[in-house]
């Protein structure tokens, strides 16, 4: 619908806004046409020139103005174009026509609707195009500075900005090359840009950076030179337009620098190298001598004082850079503490809580010469004339501060550039203080970690071990892994490798409770499936009552070894699996099956069984070994084969050979590696009979233990040997079921074993005055080191332990 049309002091309603100020608009005549080419606005400029009042022509059909009708060209371009220009031919109200240039902006009414906007001039302008001392004065008075040079290149007229800017009169340069009235580098490629546009007619851009007679620092400018043509074509010359971009470029330049701050400052988590970013960030766009200065607190680890430092300050010394090499300007050496006066910009800022500026005045020099004579030489000596000093804070505590001064630079330090280094300060201090807490949670967490690992291996016979343990180095912190080696009963030994979901104090702590859980289980004398099965349970519960919202997760390979009958059982729960290396030389990876990782749970574990022969190796590791760097798994399996295949016969050059080849020099997740070569005990350390279940029998396997003990010069056990066996056996013979053999083992300790055939472990009881019985088994505690039960696939075994006498 169209807009009801409205008469400037004929109707009500209010006249359109471009059709108020007929003072100013009369030398323009306008009207407006909506969607529907009716005529809703009507000027006094549009009345001068065709004579129709506004009552005549509002709400009429603009095409009724039109000598030819519309132009068709026009027409069926209008609805995709937001403007339209043309000439056209209009009806005066006296019956003439006249021929316009047409002016037509599409806009949008009150009510959203679209509507064109048309004007075309009134008359002459007020002042001739060809008007030569009009034309002059514009050039003169433009406030661009422009300046017009002939085909030679010289200078034929500059305007007032340009004479401002050079600092010469256009009367001293007329005549004269740029390069001849700006002595600078900058100078030659301007004229070497002029030429290009004589020659290809094209207009050139330059943006250009010089420092101009009479200025104390470079301004940058854009400069376009764009060619001068006469009437029938040719060249004439070349006109130079510029713009001063100085303040513009010192904004991008901040920002830059900003952009470059964000990226370089805090990409690692060491305190020293941040510090050392911020400086090298600042240099020399900033500030020509930066120093970073840390409260002594801060190397502690704790937290340091709330608040402000007031008076003197002692400060260490991080991180400085300077334009000079080597930093001529430093008095303090990284590491070192200084004590700064209160005078100074670094003690003042901290008092205050806010960046400040010094300008180094003969007074402020006097007293810096006086309270710390070295420093005040140095700033002498280099000419140090401006001082930004800023605290560093983060979490509302003091870290530090940042001082940055200027000797090269003429510039003074403006609230601009303090501004500027207080964000790079306050970003720089934000990784400072995350560096510092990951310092301290790292320090207690490998703390942690180091009291939980074994200190030493135990002592045993059944295998050689070696191991290392590496923290990780990367941002993520110390991860949870561990690795264990457990003497079990029977000469065994029990090898653990685990892996704890996550970094820091929680995995740490996590793999704590996890390594004291698997040599409880140990203890117990569960096969490794098991012993899994347990540890999957404890995960669980463990991650059931866990208040972190990080879970609870781990993974683990258990293997027991036996040197007597030289069979390995390894079960795994999502972890690697182990390494073999035979002694013919053939290395390979054991297909233990795999389980789930520990704290999934609902799947039972399998185990591995394998005869070992002696002298093989046997290589336990946890995933950051394999998956270092951008290595895959494959590649890393492959590669620990060729270690094992190619090391020497050293456990330690294994590890060794191990770590170097496949680690980087910062690895990115913890790494364990337990390596292990089997040994056996040969039919001179181990004697074993076959019992019957009769009571008779028990003498008989007496005489054959001591027997025995004679033969491995243990006379001095006999007694106590005799003691345990007649307790074992009658046992087994009255509570258990056969078959019963006895075994005594010779190794590090002194192992006597009955095995039955029964189920049912016996357990020790305090036997009353007048019992007959139930003091067996305490005689055995009492004089044994150890004792226990085991079960097996046929039933259990009975062991006890006891210690050899020295030789």
């Amino acid at each position: 619908m169209a807009r009801s049309a409205s008469v400037p002091g004929e109707g009500s309603g209010p006249p359109p806004e471009d059709l108020v100020d007929e003072t100013v608009t009369a030398t323009t005549a306008k009207a407006v046409v909506d969607g529907h080419g009716t005529v809703t606005g009507w000027s006094e400029g549009a009345r001068r020139l065709l004579g129709y009042r506004a009552s005549e022509v509002l709400g009429r059909p603009a095409s009724v103005l039109l000598a030819d009708g519309p132009p068709q060209q026009a027409l069926s371009s209008l609805p995709t174009l937001p403007r339209w220009c043309g000439r056209v031919t209009l009806l005066h109200r006296e019956g003439h026509v006249i021929t316009v240039n047409l002016l037509a902006h599409l806009r949008q009414d009150g009510d959203g609707h679209g509507e064109w906007l048309l004007l075309t001039a009134v008359g002459r302008p007020g002042v001739s195009p060809d008007d030569d001392a009009f034309l002059r004065r514009s050039f003169t008075q433009s406030t661009c500075t422009t300046a017009l040079y002939d085909t030679g290149l010289r200078l034929v007229r500059a305007n007032a900005d340009m004479e401002r800017v050079i600092g010469l009169s256009e009367e001293a340069m007329s005549g004269l090359r740029v390069s001849e009235i700006v002595h600078h580098p900058q100078a030659d490629r301007t004229e070497e840009a002029m030429r290009r546009a004589l020659d290809t007619g094209e207009r050139q851009d330059l943006l250009l950076s010089l420092q101009l007679a009479g200025q104390e620092r470079p301004s940058v400018w854009n400069v376009s030179l764009a060619p001068v043509r006469a009437g029938d074509g040719r060249t004439q010359g070349v006109l130079l337009s510029a713009h001063d971009m100085t303040e513009q470029h010192v904004a991008r330049q901040r920002l830059a620098l900003l952009n470059e701050a964000s990226l370089r400052i805090g990409s690692t988590l060491d305190l020293d190298r941040t510090a050392q970013e911020l400086a090298d960030v600042a240099v020399p766009w900033l500030a020509d001598f930066v120093t970073v200065d840390l409260l002594p607190s801060i190397d502690d680890g704790d937290d340091p004082p709330a608040g402000s430092p007031h008076g003197p300050v002692r400060l260490r010394r991080v991180a400085h850079q300077s334009v000079l090499e080597g930093c001529p300007e430093a008095v303090v050496p990284n590491g070192t503490v200084a004590v700064y006066p209160d005078k100074s910009a670094a003690a003042e800022c901290l008092a205050a809580g806010r960046p400040l500026i010094q300008r180094v005045t003969g007074e402020a020099m006097a007293d810096v010469l006086r309270q710390t004579p070295e420093r005040g030489e140095r700033m002498r000596r280099f000419g140090f004339h401006s001082v930004l000093a800023v605290p560093m804070r983060a979490r509302g505590l003091t870290l530090g501060v940042a001082t940055f001064s200027r000797h090269r630079n003429p510039e003074p330090f403006e609230q601009d550039d303090l501004l500027l280094g207080q964000e790079i300060t306050d970003r720089a201090g934000l990784c400072i203080d995350n560096a510092r807490r990951f310092t301290r949670e790292r320090a207690t967490s490998l703390t942690l970690q180091s009291s939980l690992l074994p200190q030493r291996l135990p002592e045993q016979s059944a295998l050689d071990v070696a191991s290392r343990y590496l923290p990780a180095t990367t941002q993520a912190g110390v991860g949870g892994d561990w690795f264990d080696v457990i003497p079990l009963s029977g000469a065994r030994v029990a090898l653990v490798v685990g892996d704890v979901v996550g970094h820091g104090i929680q995995a740490s702590a996590t793999m704590g409770r996890l390594r004291t859980a698997v040599r409880t289980l140990a203890d117990v004398d569960l096969p490794p499936d098991e012993l899994l099965t347990h540890l999957d349970d404890l995960v669980s519960h463990l991650a059931a009552g866990a208040d972190s919202t990080g879970d609870i997760g781990a993974t683990c390979l258990y293997a027991v070894y036996d040197p007597v009958s030289r069979r390995c059982s390894l079960a795994r729960a999502g972890h690697p699996v182990p390494a073999l290396l035979t002694p013919d030389g053939r290395a390979e990876f054991l297909d233990v099956p795999s389980g789930l990782p520990l704290g999934l749970g609902g799947l039972p574990f399998e185990a591995l069984e394998r005869e070992l022969p002696v002298g093989s190796v046997l290589a336990l590791y946890t995933d950051g070994l394999l998956e270092a760097g951008a290595r895959d798994i494959d590649e890393g399996m492959d590669m620990l084969l060729r270690i094992l295949r190619t090391s020497d016969a050293s456990l330690e050059g294994t590890c060794d050979a191990a770590l170097r080849a496949m680690l980087p020099e910062r690895p990115a997740d913890d790494v364990a590696l337990l390596v292990a070569r089997t040994r056996a005990l040969d039919t001179f350390h181990v004697a074993s009979w076959d019992v019957p279940a009769d009571t008779a029998a028990v003498a008989v396997a007496r005489k054959n233990a001591c027997r025995q003990l004679s033969e491995w010069g243990l006379d001095d056990c006999v007694f106590v040997t005799e003691l345990v066996v007649s307790e074992l056996i009658t046992n087994a013979i009255r509570h258990a079921e056969p078959p019963i053999e006895l075994r005594l083992i010779y190794d590090r300790t002194l192992i006597c074993e009955v095995s039955d055939g029964s189920t049912t472990a016996p357990h020790m009881r305090r036997a009353r005055t007048y019992d007959e019985g139930g003091r067996g088994l305490l005689l055995v505690a009492q004089t044994c080191q150890g004792w226990g039960a085991r079960h097996t696939t046929n039933g259990k075994v009975i062991w006890a332990e006891q210690t050899l006498p020295d030789v």
